[in-house]
């Protein structure tokens, strides 16, 4: 543990100088944005995660054409619930599948949709553990993966189904090959006890969930995991870190009867501007142009179904497991009802129940409207009705537990299920006065504290810390109680107000979690933070 404190001042000390010089593309004469494009030569993306490798080809567009890009990343699953709003904030989408696209899209507001690249989400596991496992030098299905962890010699770390295409798209190819390789997945295929018991079993080797492809990768690469289901292409780039430093590298599995495809579409938003629509196709036009292409290539993505370039075959290295030749045949997606169904059964039903400890700030700076915002987020949580808009609802076994702190810890209280109890944890969050000082060192040792109580192979746990100001306390109070615990559990920190984001910086980097900034908006990042347990 002295270590990895070193480690986190080391990280933060980078960080600090990082923000000095980061930013969303070349800095280079950055102060004349503005006036070269006056506002108008910009194309604004909303893209899943796994895009942010393709910004410096991105760049490179912007120094040809004098067209600048700005890229948000959010989750498949957002993307697809953003389609359906009334407005679009945005001139292209780019998620990770086409699935998506023909979900959210029911108004056609998308054209000249086109794939820029595809890449199969397959297993990276240890190369010493699949080796162990007769993983290696054989095709593998996914039966063979669950028989391995009903055997319980193997874990892995997958993105929420429910949040991220790699999830979703992982998932769907597990009940595929479960159901034995229908011509396409029904609802009625779904009440099969077979499927639900085995599914279930599969899912229960999930020791770390995400909801993000990148950040998974992130993750992994900062912990110690057996393996983790994600994009062919971040599967590359870990091993590539994981090779640079020494370390084991993974070796990729491509579950033969259920593998799952993200074809990269990039669809314009039809607004009726032409500039901006010509603009667009100038950049569509330059991702698919053979130079630019091959370049995508070199970044572990593949142009095509069936092979990859000769001089890119370096990058599919065989001895991680590539297989570059390998014709990639995608499974077909359930129709949108059933995949909703099936969406709503992986939360309620498949996968590990939550536990969740809401470590909540109620100090008098919260007064007015930060409580007014932190009341409105947790009903968009706790109350069902409202949870389940965003595939974020309670499951039977699930557990809430809420710590409303100012100084000292006010009190605590536990909700089981998904009933009567979830919701008056609510009526807890909205009647709880504001007053006092701020220790979130404290709420967070006594949700430590709490977390002993429980069997935590047997949940997803993580604390959900949000504050508003710089905490009294220390720090070592909860490495302490953290070491005593001798469980990971990620504690995710959501920034609002005048937090201090050097203590939450270091809360996450200690337990191998993340940072969440409410700011702008608060419902919007407790729903996020909620999607990676």
């Amino acid at each position: 543990m002295k270590n990895k404190k070193k480690l986190i001042v080391l990280l933060l000390i980078i960080m600090t100088l990082a923000g000095l010089f980061a930013g969303c593309g070349d800095d280079s004469g950055d102060d004349n944005h503005d006036s070269d494009y006056d506002g108008e030569a910009v194309l604004r993306i909303i893209s899943g995660s796994e895009n942010s490798e393709l910004e410096p080809i991105l760049e490179e567009f912007t120094a040809k054409e004098g067209i600048r890009v700005e890229m948000t990343y959010q989750g498949s699953l957002d993307i697809m619930r953003l389609l359906g709003e009334e407005e679009i904030p945005y001139d292209a989408v780019w998620p990770a599948s086409s699935l998506w696209l023909s979900t959210g899209d029911t108004q056609h507001r998308v054209k000249h949709a086109e794939s820029i690249s595809i890449t199969p989400v397959v297993f990276g596991i240890r190369q010493s553990l699949a080796e162990e496992l007769g993983f290696v030098g054989r095709e593998v299905s996914v039966s063979d993966i669950l028989s391995a962890i009903q055997e319980d010699k193997f874990s892995f770390c997958m993105t929420s189904a429910t949040q991220s295409n790699s999830g979703a798209s992982a998932y769907i190819g597990f009940l595929y090959a479960l159901l034995g390789n229908p011509e396409m997945i029904t609802a009625e295929d779904l009440q099969s006890p077979q499927l639900q018991g085995q599914v279930t079993e599969l899912l229960s080797g999930v020791d770390r969930s995400s909801g993000s492809s990148d950040w998974l990768k992130d993750m992994f690469l900062e912990g110690d995991y057996d393996a983790m289901v994600n994009y062919e292409c971040l599967i590359i780039k870990a091993n590539e870190e994981l090779e640079a430093r020494g370390d084991e590298t993974l070796h990729v599995v491509y579950p033969y009867d259920g593998l799952s495809l993200a074809d990269s579409p990039l669809g314009y938003v039809d607004k009726g501007d032409d500039e901006k629509e010509k603009m667009f196709l100038k950049l569509q036009e330059y991702l698919l142009s053979e130079d630019v292409q091959n370049q995508i290539q070199r970044t572990g993505r593949r142009s095509g179904y069936t092979g990859i370039s000769d001089e890119n075959r370096d990058v599919f290295r065989s001895d991680w497991g590539l297989q570059p030749d390998r014709v990639l045949s995608p499974i077909k997606m359930p129709a949108s009802d059933v995949l909703f169904e099936c969406l709503n059964l992986y939360q309620t039903d498949f996968k590990k129940p939550s536990l969740t400890v809401y470590c909540l700030d109620y100090s008098g700076s919260m007064s007015g409207e930060g409580n007014e915002q932190l009341v409105s987020a947790m009903e968009q949580l706790l109350i069902q009705e409202n949870a389940r808009k965003n595939f974020l609802q309670a499951s039977e076994n699930e557990v809430n537990i809420l710590i409303p702190f100012e100084g000292q810890v006010i009190n605590a209280y536990t909700a089981r299920g998904n009933g009567s109890e979830l919701e008056a944890l609510y009526d807890k969050v909205r009647d709880q006065e504001v007053g006092g000082g701020t220790d979130m060192y404290a709420a967070a040792v006594r949700g430590i504290n709490m977390l002993k109580e429980y069997d935590l192979s047997q949940y997803t746990p993580a604390i959900i810390l949000l504050t508003d100001g710089q905490s009294a306390g220390s720090i070592s109070d909860f490495e302490s109680a953290y070491q005593r615990l001798d469980a990971e559990v990620p504690v995710f920190s959501i920034m609002f107000g005048d937090a201090d984001e050097t203590q939450l910086e270091m809360l996450a980097q200690y337990t191998n979690a993340r940072v969440f900034d409410g700011r702008e908006n608060l419902t919007e990042a407790f729903r996020s933070v909620k999607g990676y347990n």
